[in-house]
């Protein structure tokens, strides 16, 4: 029986560590912008304002457009997506010039949950690190626990727990913690 309660102690002691701080990225340095829902889209063919749409990306990732009908959109960079179009209305327009434009980034969003004066979703329109969401959603409330903030984070190898401790933050002792959030994350605030 001690054994086993130990065992679950080093488990949780290692679950409250969290996973290293994933390397910065290079100044200057970004990922590609990848389509998803319920991104709007403005597709402009050059000297055919009749195929020229503001499409919004369906539940089920598709987009419609004038000749072509439905087309996935979502997963597909804005460059990808102009070469889907491109090949697609080559059939019924002489060397077609498409341009993809996202209007609004809808799909890539941080939700902040728990000891903050507003949990919800923000826009991640732009960079942004852990401490700067939770100030746009009010700041910690009264029963906020500021040293067991964790920031979950979805990917394809599965999901990755980091730690941010405000505290060590502050004091200047955990500066990698205050990490860059990506689309999907969640930053949960324990009370």
């Amino acid at each position: 029986m001690a054994a086993i309660a130990a065992f679950v102690a080093l488990v949780a002691g290692c679950a409250g560590r969290g996973a290293p701080p994933p390397p910065e990225p290079m100044p200057g340095e970004r990922e590609a912008y990848v389509i998803g829902i319920p991104d709007v889209l403005k597709i402009v063919v050059w000297r055919n304002p009749e195929l020229s749409v503001e499409v919004p990306v369906r539940r089920d990732g598709m987009i419609s457009v004038p000749l072509v009908d439905d087309v996935q959109a979502e997963g597909l960079t804005p460059e990808e997506l102009k070469e889907v179009l491109t090949e697609a209305l080559a059939e019924f327009v002489t060397a077609p010039d498409v341009t993809v434009i996202v209007q609004q980034t809808n799909s890539h969003t941080v939700t902040v949950v728990g000891g903050v004066v507003r949990s919800g979703q923000i826009p991640l329109v732009r960079q942004m690190r852990v401490l700067e969401a939770i100030a746009t959603m009010g700041g910690f409330n009264t029963w906020a626990k500021k040293d067991q903030i964790k920031i979950i984070r979805h990917s394809g190898k599965g999901t990755v727990e980091y730690v941010f401790n405000y505290g060590a933050f502050a004091s200047g002792k955990a500066p990698e913690s205050n990490l860059l959030l990506q689309p999907g994350d969640t930053v949960v605030v324990p009370e």
